[in-house]
């Protein structure tokens, strides 16, 4: 039995075991054979103490690791209702391991503290040119203990220095899981659902940190656990990088731009005179930041308006905005346009949720709707939610009842079903909801109705979508949706993510102009 239990030890946590008994031994033998003042025996003493709880920190690691792995093994992969029911238990193994190691490096940074407080004590004795009553340094001291305390002082920062590269990890994971690919999966699925919900909380999404049901960090989650299933055939971390980077070094860059259909020069003209509105979408410092990496802050106020409050009530309200409606100030300042053509936006965000801001340009006779891409955690979820998810016919309204040709229109109808990134998808369809009513009602009540309708403010003017990156993705799903209603629509998506399949790409290119990032630049 014990020569199992051994067997699933890392060979690092043998030699951090036998280094820390060491010193432990070493360290009392230097304190009890000395007659050294209290400040010298200090540091001893706290290395001895340390590399003691170090120890103990090891068993528990180690039981909490292998109670963890037992859980996991034990509890059924194949139906998604005993998961659930498990799921708890999991999380509940898997916080108390990572208390234990945790525990763990708080007393490895003890003992570089400890470490560090030896060496100052012994360079004080050598800036007193051995005055000092550091008596293991004395000349009239023994020799086997300057010796001991050479090998004292190498082993304690070998031991430290070991630790930090070493990582917290006791037992062997592979000991337990060997090749199932399931277990590997639901166990970097807790890695990431915890290391996910700790960073959101560090960016004060507290929420998070407490939910026990399958929310859309759980989701993430689950992909990433996917992701790293390699493990299970015994792969690494580094092969895999290193596997890439060759993949990466033989492909030429310039081959996924050559079957690029390049679009009309009117087009690419007015993308870029859209594209200002698209960078303006980031009403938030991530712009701020890219643009001015040290006065970034002081840019950002600047553009939010805190400068000049006395213009607050003239600007439009938002959704979500701050007192001061500083993300309305910051988007229209971008864009340098009065504050009555900013008609209705959002900046406040839940779970797929696309922050967005509706412009009229009476000079262009046109109606521009611009979504804002990733800048917040809510986004990094939405962009991480990217599972395929199936298109509803309301989805393609606008390809499937819209001005298409006949052809495409087939096309796409014979090739049901279609797919489409889940995240992006679900934040369409919530987009949609806001800017233009219920779903599969073409007499729409919604607010571009009520600009575009007959006898409107806007009747007849263009309708533009633009967006860069996820907004450019979210802008297209929307765009598709919204052409059998705006015939005269166009969407401009500048460097966006894949999003849909390839014959949607294809059919709905008439009307969605995708501008990539190579161009961009």
């Amino acid at each position: 039995m014990w020569v199992s239990k051994i067997r699933t030890l890392r060979w690092v946590t043998l030699i951090l075991g036998i280094s820390n008994l060491v010193v432990i031994v070493l360290g009392g033998i230097l304190v009890v054979s000395s007659s050294c003042s209290s400040g010298m025996i200090l540091p001893f003493v706290v290395i001895m103490v340390t590399s003691s709880i170090r120890i103990m920190s090891m068993v528990g690691i180690g039981i909490a690791q292998e109670a963890t792995a037992t859980t996991i093994i034990s509890s059924p992969q194949e139906t998604l209702a005993v998961d659930a029911v498990i799921r708890q238990e999991r999380r509940m193994r898997y916080k108390r391991w990572l208390w234990w190691t945790r525990f763990g490096m708080v007393i490895t940074v003890l003992q570089f503290v400890g470490a560090t407080y030896l060496m100052f004590v012994i360079l004080k004795y050598f800036s007193h040119n051995g005055n000092s009553r550091a008596c293991f340094l004395e000349p009239n001291s023994i020799g086997w203990e300057k010796n001991i305390l050479v090998f004292f002082i190498i082993l304690v920062w070998f031991l430290v220095t070991l630790q930090c590269i070493a990582g917290s990890d006791v037992l062997r994971w592979r000991s337990f899981y060997a090749t199932h690919d399931n277990a590997w999966k639901a166990h970097y699925q807790e890695v990431f659902d915890h290391g996910l919900r700790e960073a959101l909380c560090c960016l004060g999404r507290v929420k998070y940190l407490s939910v026990l049901e399958e929310d859309e960090v759980f989701s993430v989650a689950r992909l990433l656990g996917d992701l790293v299933a390699y493990r299970a055939s015994g792969t690494g971390h580094l092969e895999l990088l290193a596997g890439l980077a060759l993949l990466q070094r033989r492909r030429d860059s310039l081959n996924s731009y050559e079957e690029l259909v390049e679009a009309p020069e009117e087009q690419i003209q007015e993308a870029a005179a859209f594209h200002q509105f698209a960078e303006a979408a980031y009403t938030g410092p991530l712009l701020d930041f890219g643009r001015n990496p040290i006065l970034f802050p002081c840019a950002w106020l600047y553009r939010q308006g805190v400068l000049t409050p006395w213009t607050r009530n003239r600007r439009p309200i938002l959704e979500g905005d701050n007192w001061w409606r500083g993300h309305a100030a910051a988007f229209l300042k971008y864009v340098n346009l009065p504050p009555e053509a900013l008609r209705q936006g959002r900046v406040s965000q839940a779970k797929c949720e696309a922050a967005y801001y509706i412009v009229i340009l009476h000079h262009l006779q046109t109606v521009v709707i611009a979504v804002r891409g990733t800048e917040t955690p809510e986004d990094l979820i939405t962009d991480g939610l990217c599972r395929e998810s199936p298109l509803e016919m309301d989805d393609l309204d606008g390809l499937i009842n819209g001005r298409i040709h006949p052809d495409v229109k087939q096309r796409v109808m014979s090739s049901f079903p279609h797919y489409g990134h889940s995240g992006i998808v679900e934040t369409a369809r919530e987009l949609f909801m806001q800017v233009d009513g219920q779903s599969g009602d073409f007499n729409s009540t919604g607010f571009l109705s009520s600009l575009l309708g007959v006898g409107c403010e806007c009747h007849g003017y263009n309708v533009r979508i633009v967006g860069h990156s996820l907004g450019g993705a979210i802008g297209a799903l929307l765009g598709i949706r919204l052409y059998r209603r705006y015939p005269n629509l166009h969407v401009y998506s500048y460097g966006s993510l894949p999003c849909v399949d390839s014959i949607v790409a294809e059919a709905c290119s008439d009307f969605v102009t995708r501008i990539p990032r190579l161009i961009q630049q």
